[in-house]
């Protein structure tokens, strides 16, 4: 098993939440792939976006339901700066996960972290367990709270792509 995905189990087990990562053998990277593949609905799938302050260069991650998109001017008004788009080398060298596997908890090193509240409209939901065909199930409530996640109103309309 990779050490990534020992890395997410590490950090449930650490936060008392009881997961199961399940190796899908194909893509999760998007979330229609992922929803596929779990057999839920888009909605059910957290997507965790990095983004990098544009003034302080700081890491900030955003849990968002799989069918809609990151108010860009909301996740900047929480960060208190505007925010770019993470380069991929420095999310893997700083989370310790590549792109598509990001998961919302067991980063090497901690960012900021916000959750949409829309995820709490569902029993479970669906996040990437360190790999791009790795996920684990979760109650929405405990999965923000190991992530020592902030909840807040992030999403903006339906996601188109």
């Amino acid at each position: 098993m990779s050490k990534s995905i020992e890395r997410v189990r590490g950090a449930a087990a650490d936060a008392g939440l009881d997961i199961e990562v399940r190796r899908m053998g194909a893509s999760t990277r998007t979330a229609e792939e992922a929803a596929a593949q779990c057999g839920c609905e888009p909605a059910q799938i957290v997507k965790s976006l990095v983004f990098a302050g544009a003034d302080s260069g700081r890491l900030f991650l955003f849990l968002v339901p799989g069918d809609r998109r990151l108010d860009d001017a909301r996740a900047a008004a929480l960060a208190g700066e505007n925010l770019t788009r993470a380069e991929p080398r420095r999310v893997r060298d700083e989370t310790g996960f590549a792109i598509g596997g990001v998961a919302p908890i067991g980063h090497l090193s901690a960012p900021t972290v916000y959750a949409d509240r829309g995820l709490l409209a569902h029993d479970v939901v669906w996040a990437a367990a360190g790999a791009h065909d790795a996920v684990f199930s979760a109650a929405p409530a405990a999965l923000i709270a190991a992530a020592g996640a902030r909840l807040a109103d992030i999403a903006s309309a339906a996601d188109k792509g």
